[in-house]
């Protein structure tokens, strides 16, 4: 069975295009395969980078303590939890 396959068409101004041919021939392969490889990757990143929240070593450590010891319950916690809301 075959995999179902889109096309992408962009239009570049002859710079960029210029420029994409130069990259892909430094890589040694086709502009197509470049441009698709280097939006594959980029696409990744972007998707990593929504998904995935990152700390730093301080603030990484303040939230798992927090988490190992949560502080006590005020006043406005305890009647968001129990519906009393005003």
């Amino acid at each position: 069975m075959t995999a179902k396959t889109e096309r992408i068409s962009v239009r570049v101004p002859e710079n960029i295009h210029a420029l994409l041919s130069r990259a892909a021939g430094a890589l040694g392969s086709s502009m197509n395969q470049f441009i698709l490889q280097t939006a594959i990757d980029r696409a990744k990143e972007v998707v990593e980078d929504e998904q995935i929240i990152r700390l730093s070593g301080e603030s990484s450590r303040l939230f798992f303590d927090t988490l190992d010891n949560p502080p006590a319950a005020n006043a406005k916690l305890i009647a968001a939890a129990t519906g009393n809301c005003s």
